[in-house]
This record gives structure tokens, C-alpha cells and sequence, in this order.
């Protein structure tokens, strides 16, 4: 795991992660041991990582999850937020034991929830102002290229490519791009 903060003064992702993994584990009522037998992961290694000591893989992360009988994305789940900005170098990064592959969640569907999903292309000039949707709606946008300004009208966020951006729809919500052919992938989750 690669743990480099969005912003200053929040606890780290190492923490929030570790904190996750007991929680779960406590939830489906198995010890330590019972968890590291199953998942065939050494109990020091899962005390370590419930501690927020460690670099736990994906692979060790999958056998934990799969020995719980839940998604490995359960372990990043965090409290709903109005607005999360993760830039291109940032965000909770797991790395392959084996190959040249990493993989950071940007962020994980919530039960019953719907998602659509958009590739845009935007040009400099009119700012793009959507009206409120739906209560519940969340937006997720990943800039791709270019730069653009982004977010809801009350507090847009500026993004380079590679940045991702998430918050509620239910209120006004612009995308102003600054380059020509700014491209990104938007996510639209409603219940």
C-alpha cells in the first residue's frame, strides 16, 4: 500500500485501512488466529496490519477479504463525504506481490446503487452548468487530459489529468475545461 494524504490533519489511509480490516473482522466474530488460518496469512503479519504497521499486497488483502466472505473493496470503504479530490499520484495504492501492476480504488459502489457510465470531451469556452439532480445522486470524475474546473458551482475544484474528483449532484455542478479536447470519464451513482 502506498499511503500519501489528500489533505493535512486526516488520518491516513495505512490507519483507516487497518482500522477497516478489525472492524470486519470483528463483525463476522473471528479471532485473529481463526482470520490468519483461513486466509492463510501469518497472524503476525494480519496483527501487524490491523496495528497500521505493513505493506499488505492485494494478494494478502483478497485472502483476507475472501476468508470473511466480502469484497476486498469493503476494506476501503470510508464515511460518505459532500466532496473528495484524490490528484494522479494520490489515493490508497495496492501493488502486486509478482508483476508490474497497481491498482488504486478510487472509489466503491454502496449496496443498491446504480452507476452510468460517461467518457467526455470538453472544449474551452462556455462553462457547462448542470442543474441539481436527484437527492442521493453522487458525480465521480476522472480527468484523463487537459485541465478543467470541476465540481459543485459553489466550490469547483481544479484538476490536472490523472486527478479524480467525487461529490453530490443535488446541487448545481459545473465543468469548465481550460484545454482543448479535455477528456474524462465521469461516473453517475443514484439509488
Amino acid at each position: 500500500m502506498t499511503d500519501i494524504p489528500n489533505t493535512i490533519n486526516t488520518p491516513s489511509r495505512i490507519d483507516l485501512l487497518a482500522l477497516s480490516i478489525k472492524r470486519e473482522r470483528l463483525a463476522v466474530g473471528l479471532s485473529l488466529t481463526e482470520l490468519a488460518k483461513r486466509a492463510g496469512v501469518a497472524k503476525s503479519t494480519l496483527s501487524q496490519l490491523e496495528s497500521g504497521i505493513g505493506n499488505p499486497s492485494i494478494e494478502t488483502l483478497w485472502a483476507l477479504a475472501m476468508a470473511m466472505g466480502l469484497q476486498v473493496t469493503r476494506f476501503f470503504e470510508q464515511p460518505q463525504q459532500t466532496l473528495r479530490v484524490i490528484r494522479a499520484n494520490e489515493g490508497m495504492t495496492a501493488y502486486a506481490e509478482t508483476a508490474n501492476y497497481a491498482a488504486t480504488l478510487l472509489a466503491d459502489c454502496p449496496a443498491g446503487v446504480q452507476r452510468d457510465i460517461y467518457r467526455l470531451r470538453v472544449q474551452p469556452g462556455e462553462v457547462r452548468l448542470s442543474q441539481p439532480h436527484p437527492s442521493g445522486t453522487v458525480e465521480h470524475v476522472v480527468l484523463c487530459s487537459g485541465s478543467a474546473l470541476i465540481g459543485p458551482a459553489s466550490g469547483p475544484v481544479l484538476l490536472n489529468a490523472g486527478d479524480y474528483i467525487s461529490y453530490l449532484a443535488n446541487v448545481p455542478h459545473v465543468f469548465e475545461a481550460f484545454e482543448a479536447d479535455t477528456t474524462a470519464v465521469m461516473v453517475i451513482e443514484h439509488s
